[in-house]
Order: C-alpha cells, then sequence, then structure tokens
C-alpha cells in the first residue's frame, strides 16, 4: 500500500523534531565513542540523535515500557486513592483491553516509535550517501541504522501488526502486514547481520544484538502472519531460532551469577548484556523511571538526595505474584528464587517485631547505616518496607555518627491517630479499597543509580533491552516446539542455575518441562522488562482473565492505530486502515 503520509502520521512538533532536534539530543547522548570532528561528527551526528530519541521517547516508562507491562497480566496501575495516576483512564483501558483509537498511552507509543523511525531513515540515507563517497565510518554507521529502522520496525509489527518500509526520505513509503512485514525486517537484518560492527559493547547494536533480533522475528513470526488466529510454528522458523541463539550462545557473553547485577550500577560492562541504552557518564539522563515508577511515593530509595521518591504507580497483580506461589509449593518465592527477592535493607532481629509499634511512638525504632551503603531490597517488594525518614525542614533524620537513620517507612496519606506504614498487600484492584496507595507488590528490580540526584533523573544504569538469559529462552523455546523436550530442560536449568551468587535461593534444577512450564519460568526469568504481553500472545495465554480483565477479544491482540495518525493522513484515501475490532 503507498503511504505518501507516513512524516504526516507524525504530530506537528514531533515532526519538527525529527528534523531539527538534533543538537539537544547529540549534547545528552554522546561519549567517547560516538564524539569527533569532520567525518567522525557526521557520523556521530547522525546516529546520536536516534540513539537519544529510543531512550528519552520510546522507552519512556509511560510510552512503549508503560504500553507492555499494563496490557499484560504482570502489571496494573489503577487510580490511586481516587488523586494519582487516572490520566484520562489510559492506563485502567489498557489494562483492561478495552482501549480505543484515542487511547493516550497507545498513541503516545505511536508518536515515539514513528518518530524514532523517521529519524533512522534520514540517518541511514545520509550515512549511506557518505559511505560511497568514502567515509567507512559513515558505512558502518549506515548498517547500524538499517538494524536500527529493523528494531523499531518489529516494535511497530508487534504493537500494530505493520511496518514501515521507507529507504529514502524523498520516497514514498509503503505499510507492509504479515509475511511481507516480517520478509521485509527480515531482509534489513540479514543485510546487515555480517557487516554491522562486532564490539560487544552493550550501548550500540552489533553483530550479536542482530541475530538476537533475527531469533525474536522468526520465534514470533507465526503470530505476525496471523495476529488474530492460533499460531502455526513451523520447524523451518525454529531452526532459524536456534540457529541465531546457538551462535550468540558460543559468543562472547555469559549468565549474571547475581541477577540483580544486571540492572544495577556498572551494569553497561555486565557479560550478559547484548543490547541496551547506554546512561553513563555524559549520558546520564532522564531515565531513573524504570527503577522509581512502581516503588511508594513515600520511600526515599537514595538518602544523599532527600527529594528522590517514588510514584506508586505500577504494581504486580495477584495473579502474576500467584505464578511464583504455584511453582514453589510450600516454600515461600523469596527463598526459593534468586530472581524473585534479594534482601538489602537488613533489619536487626530486635526490630524486627513491629507489635505494638506505630508511627506515633517509634522515634526510636530504627537502625544507622552509612548514607552510601543504604540499598532498597530489590526483586517484588511485599509487605511494610524500610528506609530514610526527614525531618520537618525536609532534611534526612541521622544518628549522632552522621549516619542515616533506617525506619518503617510512614504511609503519609494516613494522619492523625490513623498513621500507618506503607505495608504493600497483595490484593489491588480498580476498586476503591483496591486503588489505595499501597495495594499491590511492587517491582524493585532497577537499582536506584549512586548518582542520581532526584526522584526522576540522572542515572548510570543501562537500561536493558537484550540480554543472554532472553536468548536462553527463545532457544529453549524453539526446541520445544520442534520436539526436543531434553534440549529445551537443559537450557532451562542452565538459566535456572546459573543465579547462584545467594546459593540458598537458587532456583532448583527442574525435572520436566513443557510449554505452561517454559511460559511460567519467561515470567520469572523477564518480569519487569516489558516482554510480558508478546509471551503471552504467542503462549495462548492473552484472551485469559486476569484482576481487572476479563475481555476475552483476540482483536486485542493488536492494539489500535492512533485516530489522530489516521486523521492526519486522510488525504490518502486508505493510507491507513484501521486494525480489526477498532
Amino acid at each position: 500500500m503507498k503511504n505518501t503520509g507516513f512524516y504526516r502520521a507524525l504530530t506537528a512538533v514531533g515532526l519538527l523534531l525529527a528534523f531539527i532536534g538534533c543538537t539537544n539530543l547529540e549534547e545528552d547522548i554522546l561519549d567517547e565513542s560516538l564524539t569527533g570532528t569532520g567525518q567522525a561528527q557526521l557520523v556521530s551526528g547522525s546516529i546520536a540523535p536516534v540513539y537519544g530519541l529510543l531512550r528519552s521517547g520510546v522507552w519512556l516508562h509511560t510510552n512503549q515500557f508503560g504500553l507492555q507491562e499494563v496490557a499484560s497480566d504482570e502489571g496494573i496501575l489503577p487510580y490511586r486513592g481516587g488523586t494519582d495516576w487516572y490520566d484520562g483512564g489510559k492506563f485502567i483501558a489498557v489494562h483492561q483491553h478495552l482501549m480505543t483509537p484515542s487511547n493516550g498511552l497507545v498513541g503516545d507509543t505511536w508518536t515515539q516509535i514513528t518518530l524514532t523511525l523517521s529519524r533512522a531513515v534520514i540517518a541511514a540515507e545520509r550515512l549511506n550517501e557518505a559511505g560511497k563517497a568514502g567515509n567507512a565510518g559513515a558505512q558502518a554507521g549506515y548498517y547500524e541504522m538499517v538494524a536500527m529502522k529493523a528494531y523499531l520496525n518489529m516494535l511497530a509489527l508487534d504493537n500494530w501488526g505493520l511496518v514501515f518500509k521507507k529507504e529514502l526520505s524523498s520516497e514514498v513509503s509503503q505499510v507492509l502486514r504479515g509475511q511481507e512485514a516480517i520478509s521485509y525486517i527480515e531482509s534489513e537484518l540479514l543485510s546487515v547481520v555480517d557487516l554491522i560492527r562486532k564490539e560487544n559493547d552493550p550501548g550500540r547494536l552489533n553483530q550479536n544484538a542482530v541475530k538476537a533480533l533475527l531469533a525474536r522475528l522468526y520465534l514470533n513470526a507465526a503470530v505476525y502472519r496471523n495476529p488474530y488466529g492460533t499460531p502455526e510454528f513451523s520447524k523451518e522458523d525454529m531452526d532459524k531460532v536456534i540457529k541465531y541463539t546457538n551462535e550468540v550462545i558460543a559468543g562472547p557473553y555469559a549468565l549474571s551469577p547475581e541477577y540483580f547485577d544486571l540492572f544495577s550500577d556498572d551494569n553497561h560492562t555486565n557479560k550478559e548484556l547484548i543490547f541496551a541504552l547506554d546512561q553513563r557518564g555524559v549520558l546520564e539522563t532522564d531515565q531513573q523511571r524504570w527503577a522509581y515508577w512502581s516503588i511508594s511515593g513515600d520511600q526515599i530509595p537514595r538518602p544523599e538526595f532527600p527529594n528522590t521518591r517514588g510514584t506508586d504507580a505500577v504494581a504486580a497483580t495477584p495473579d502474576f505474584y500467584q505464578t511464583w506461589v504455584d511453582a514453589n509449593g510450600n516454600v515461600d518465592p523469596a527463598d526459593a528464587d534468586a530472581r524473585f527477592f534479594k534482601k538489602n535493607t537488613i533489619v536487626p532481629e530486635n526490630l524486627k517485631n513491629l507489635t505494638g509499634v506505630t508511627p506515633l511512638n517509634d522515634a526510636e525504632h530504627y537502625y544507622s547505616v552509612d548514607a552510601t551503603k543504604f540499598e532498597m531490597d530489590r526483586g517484588i517488594l511485599r509487605g511494610i518496607i524500610w528506609g530514610p525518614r526527614k525531618d520537618g525542614s525536609g532534611n534526612i533524620l541521622k544518628s549522632a555518627d552522621g549516619k542515616v537513620r533506617i525506619y518503617p517507612v510512614i504511609n503519609k496519606r494516613t494522619s492523625g491517630a490513623n498513621l500507618t506504614y506503607v505495608n504493600h498487600v497483595l490484593n489491588v484492584d480498580f476498586t476503591g479499597p483496591g486503588s489505595l496507595h499501597n495495594t499491590g507488590y511492587r517491582f524493585s528490580k532497577y537499582q536506584f543509580s549512586h548518582t542520581g540526584n532526584n526522584c526522576c533523573s540522572y542515572s548510570s544504569v543501562d537500561l536493558v533491552l537484550i540480554r543472554l538469559g532472553e536468548i536462553y529462552l527463545m532457544r529453549a523455546e524453539a526446541k520445544l516446539r520442534n520436539g526436543d523436550n531434553a534440549g529445551a530442560l537443559a537450557d532451562i536449568n542452565t538459566l535456572r542455575t546459573s543465579r547462584n551468587t545467594r546459593p540458598a535461593q537458587t532456583p532448583k534444577a527442574l525435572t520436566k518441562i513443557d510449554l505452561d512450564i517454559l511460559f511460567r519460568e519467561s515470567g520469572f526469568e523477564l518480569y519487569w522488562e516489558a516482554f510480558r504481553r508478546t509471551y503471552q500472545i504467542r503462549f495462548g495465554k492473552y484472551e485469559g482473565t486476569w484482576t481487572g480483565k476479563t475481555d476475552k477479544s483476540v482483536d486485542k491482540r493488536l492494539f489500535p492505530i492512533p485516530q489522530r495518525a489516521i486523521d492526519g493522513a486522510s488525504a490518502d484515501e486508505g493510507f491507513l486502515v484501521q486494525n480489526q475490532g477498532y
């Protein structure tokens, strides 16, 4: 289908940024691998804005990341206390699968993906011209931008069932769906897989990242060919998944023994990361949001900076938590799986019993630590949490030796004789009681960076997009769908038992594997990384019922194309056809 409205589908502001927004973005994301003058500056000036938009736009918590989390059975975001996070009902509607073409969460994600894709098209065109003129660095950058276009189109295909084929800014673009879309992305990735940079720095797309994207494409191809039907997984596709995952696994990567090191300061050098959004040094930017979005608004995660806090947004659904319980039987998940929880706030035994202790009489009920040594617990947070506290002037309370006092965290939305502690309870839903600020267990997967100086900015923790754990899961699934149960079980057990820094919590090897168990394992390994919706669709779980969601329509596997995008292209009849069911 001819599509002269590709750029017209963007908002006017987005279109302007796509062409003139380069300078500030360059300043935000350049580092030693991208800086330079002359020919090198051409490369950096073309590539840097694309990576900048990918980080600050596409993967913002309230764009692509949030869309994937709240559409699944993993995360839920109610109207907190009737005061916070309603935002026109966009999060509730997406979670309930009742979104419409005017939904803001869907629309903002569309804008950021298409905006970044338009910038990647321009960058690829510019670099290709310079490469043909003899600039080797530009030619290498061109291959990288071809891979980036394919990556962004894969996001569009997964969300809306379509891709944009556009090689030059002067060309008329095409909208492709189904096998045509798959073939186009495949051709783009295959065209660069042997040419793209081989360096394994995860901050930029490289050969192993392209191989991982090819594996993702083939694994989901059955869904992309027939998004509303029952996927038919071919042996040919699964063989290709195995081929590319084999090559990545045989590469320079290694599974991280400490699971939460993958999401902490200095994770850029973690040998498990394949592709991540680089946030070190001058790249530090407003992306601590995967860390703070789920955390209690009363928690101060970094006592060095009293204004840091959470936002009481997305919580884990009781359904997702139950998968951990079901897998571990009578053993608490925190004791059975190092991926579920890591204890960092070590409360002394004499302080653990809070019977009779309230915020009104707990002035001496604390322990002390050096400010830089305080770390929140990681994983899935349950019950009463501990952290720093402020005095009436907004200063962190300290002991006489200068150490920070760590108390049970007070729920500031209670008052007077009813003043209570933050106590994260299991049940969370869209009712009044279920929407209170403390309801729902919380995701604390990403560390609050020690360089952060406010609640939402300056993190040195890379945002992880592709890592070796996912590669093992993909290979196990492809083997299982090909009938190789033993091979699939071996891969899953390699993954489980690799998380062994805390031996008592190392997950035990499984004795059997099937698709339901493998799906469950994907949730344990990849939670809070924006994978759950895609896995639910591929495993036939997306039409199920879970907390706050009863809609079972297969039409909701794809999101609606935003009405503003369709209206923006109305001069070309049939330019964008709305997805089925909207």
